[in-house]
């Protein structure tokens, strides 16, 4: 994988007030997606967990991505390609910060795949402009799922936090 199919890395993180350990205790889960995230219709899991671990987001729009995950880092996160089968992947990189005894921050950060048939010279405008708005809104969407589910162990509704023309229905 070549380094600059990933230039433009987008971040989202938010603070909980719970442990580390809390949330690591939902992320690392089988399935896990299913309770938190806003867009995701089912997570059904292939291999599961460390290293090797595979799964699949199908969303509201019908839309599935695998995960592969790479790097599997107990009680602190892990790195995983998305996207679909046979088809370009983003890295994302899961990472939990404990910030005070009892406050914790979970942080996503995607380096989207590049943009197919855009010309390389547009391809910061359409990110800066584009991708990288919608790429936030996603994560903070995400975030707030999995933020509402360790906080409340309800599970996430559709669109819970605002619909998301890529992912939503």
């Amino acid at each position: 994988m070549k380094i600059r199919e990933y230039d433009y890395p987008v971040s989202c993180s938010l603070s909980m007030r719970v442990s580390k350990e809390q949330i690591w205790d939902l992320i690392s889960q089988a399935g896990y997606l299913e309770l938190c995230h806003p867009f995701c219709k089912s997570n059904s899991v292939e291999k599961w967990p460390g290293d090797k671990s595979i799964d699949c987001i199908n969303y509201y729009n019908n839309l599935t991505f695998a995960r592969t995950f790479t790097r599997w880092i107990d009680g602190q996160g892990y790195d995983l390609l998305i996207g679909k089968s046979n088809d370009r992947k983003s890295k994302v990189l899961w990472r939990i910060n404990e910030l005070h005894p009892g406050v914790s921050e979970l942080k996503i950060t995607i380096h989207p795949h590049r943009i197919k048939n855009c010309p390389r010279f547009l391809e910061p405008l359409v990110y800066f402009f584009y991708t990288r708005i919608m790429l936030k809104k996603y994560l903070r969407s995400v975030l707030k799922g999995i933020k509402w589910y360790v906080l409340s162990y309800r599970v996430v509704k559709k669109n819970q936090f605002g619909s998301h023309s890529w992912f939503s229905k």
